[in-house]
């Protein structure tokens, strides 16, 4: 099934949710299962509107897709005008995720067949068992607390029993899965700076009130936010491995399709996503099927040499968009059920991991899409 097909973001931000059947990972703080804390509200009864009835937009969702496949690629960015439908399509992704194993009763939902990235708990346990879960899509609201969002001391049980205890917090519940934050340009400093150090070292560390935990906070980072609202701060910029563009379609029978969809949704939301039902598991299977074949999907010394050569015709820092153009290219291979990754799969990819890693040229007045679009075209059709 094809990523960039004419399936893509809808208008209108409905409540988040995740239907699949699927228990979500439990919080538990010295080894007591805890009850949800307060925070982000529980999406588990609210249906969310289809992945794949959502019309426009094919770059924003195949980029929500490569991530899926391949969370390594360093998250997500969705910038664009309100109302066409970034929320929508972050949240309707929660849906499509297949169920992960994860260590019974762990806080983090260490994966079993990785001791390595295990948490202190699961390091000290013989034998672990596992079970299905869902992978977490965890939102982080912009007036959290740093508390709520690293945790902090257990104060139920700080004050009944006289025992210090951990409390996980947004970090520990987003591990191994995805971290999304609305008007993430919006997000206060301190919190900048604190999601900057974890998403750098993938650990999460707390020392507070004679505390000292250390625990793994590997998430996919998803935002999204309204440029006319304030910029993000470069640093930030440079952890999401894709940024995307999204503006109001233009066309009208776009724009009829999307509200006739929207509309029909709200009246009847359950009848609606049971007539997408099918096409939802379809995707699903596709997400699954790409993950086990990335693996084995080499990127030829061609494609790679092309890579390089268009981040030097850019001028982009670092390396890091070189191996973002790898390893988005390959997700795209692996999601389209391709042999190998071809300058194809490198051109279609290469404005969502590179627009927003170029330097200002007060010479060229042109947007940095279009100065991709330029360097591509002259690149790769060499």
């Amino acid at each position: 099934m094809p990523i960039n097909g004419s399936t893509q973001a809808m208008s209108g931000e409905p409540v988040a949710a995740n239907p699949l059947s699927v228990k979500p990972p439990v919080i538990r703080a010295g080894g007591r299962s805890k009850a949800p804390q307060p925070g982000p509200k529980s999406h588990a009864a609210a249906p969310t509107f289809p992945f794949s009835a959502i019309v426009g937009q094919d770059e924003m969702r195949r980029a929500l897709l490569i991530a899926a496949v391949d969370p390594s690629v360093g998250g997500v960015l969705v910038f664009g005008d309100r109302g066409t439908g970034k929320s929508t399509a972050i949240r309707g992704l929660a849906a499509l995720l297949p169920a992960m194993e994860a260590v019974v009763g762990c806080p983090y939902a260490c994966d079993p067949g990785r001791p390595a990235d295990h948490c202190e708990r699961c390091r000290e346990q013989a034998v672990l068992r596992s079970e299905k879960v869902a992978v977490p899509v965890v939102d982080l609201p912009l007036g959290a607390t740093e508390d709520r969002v690293v945790g902090a001391l257990d104060l139920e049980r700080a004050l009944t029993r006289g025992e210090k205890a951990f409390e996980p917090g947004l970090l520990a519940r987003a591990n191994r899965g995805f971290l999304y934050i609305d008007e993430v340009n919006l997000l206060d400093d301190h919190l900048v700076d604190l999601l900057l150090d974890v998403a750098a070292s993938g650990v999460n560390t707390v020392e507070r009130e004679g505390l000292s935990i250390r625990h793994p906070a590997r998430f996919v980072l998803v935002g999204s936010g309204n440029p006319e609202e304030g910029e993000l701060r470069p640093q930030l910029l440079d952890r999401f491995g894709l940024a995307v563009e999204v503006t109001t379609p233009t066309d009208l029978p776009t724009r009829i399709d999307v509200v006739r969809r929207r509309d029909a949704f709200e009246r009847d939301p359950a009848g609606f996503c049971a007539a997408h039902a099918a096409a939802d598991r379809a995707i699903r299977k596709t997400l699954a099927d790409a993950r086990a074949r990335l693996p084995g999907l080499a990127v030829p010394d061609a494609t790679l040499e092309a890579a390089a050569r268009l981040c030097l015709a850019l001028g982009t820092d670092g390396l890091r968009g070189e191996l973002t153009l790898m390893r988005t290219a390959r997700a795209l291979a692996a999601y389209e059920g391709a042999e190998t990754v071809s300058l194809d799969h490198l051109a279609r990819i290469a404005p969502s991991a590179l627009r927003h890693r170029l330097r200002r040229n007060p010479l060229d007045e042109s947007g940095s899409t279009a100065r991709v679009a330029r360097a591509v075209e002259d690149v790769l059709a060499r």
